[in-house]
């Protein structure tokens, strides 16, 4: 007797009876230099199937931007601020600021339409706390995302509204140990 199984690829569209809430993560510390722990889950996410944007506010200096991401794998995205350097100041001229402001607007679009199941905002922070992205902005865009959409905010000194909304913290501090 033969039997035929029933196969699911990833890309598969399964109806679920109660539909997954997407979560909101924080990941701070206060150092600069955990980047790799969170770009290590959006990897492990994405080869799993699932699509994901990293979204670096700050980072710049490859002439990138969001029209022309970097694509690892089939499932990842990963942008930069179009900049000629890498932001570590509030004070940006003109030109800067209109890059830092397109790449916001870009990200909160493709969050509403829904394109990335998980978006890692990278030092999104250190933007609010620079005063370059409005942290009542941010409150508002992850209020109004599609309620299934994973959001990973990043960066030292994390605003308390945003640690309040969150559904999980992951603190990363260094250890005394030698």
């Amino acid at each position: 007797m033969v039997a035929q199984l029933e196969s699911f690829s990833a890309n598969s569209t399964i109806s679920l009876p109660n539909p997954v809430e997407g979560l909101v993560q924080v990941f701070t510390s206060s150092h600069r230099n955990f980047f790799t722990t969170v770009m290590a889950q959006a990897l492990r996410i994405a080869g799993q199937g699932t699509s994901v944007l990293v979204v670096q506010f700050l980072k710049g200096g490859i002439g990138q931007g969001q029209d022309k991401p970097i694509q690892l794998g089939q499932n990842l995205d990963w942008i930069r601020c179009d900049l000629p350097r890498c932001i570590d100041t509030p004070q940006l001229d003109e030109a800067e600021n209109q890059a830092l402001q397109k790449l916001w607007q870009y990200t909160q679009n493709v969050v509403y339409e829904g394109k990335y199941s998980l978006v890692v905002l990278d030092e999104l922070s250190l933007a609010i706390n620079f005063g370059l992205i409005p942290e009542a902005d941010v409150l508002e865009f992850l209020a109004k995302r599609p309620p299934h959409i994973d959001i990973i905010l990043t960066g030292p000194e994390m605003p308390k509204s945003l640690l309040d909304v969150a559904d999980q913290i992951t603190e990363i501090r260094r250890s005394d140990r030698p």
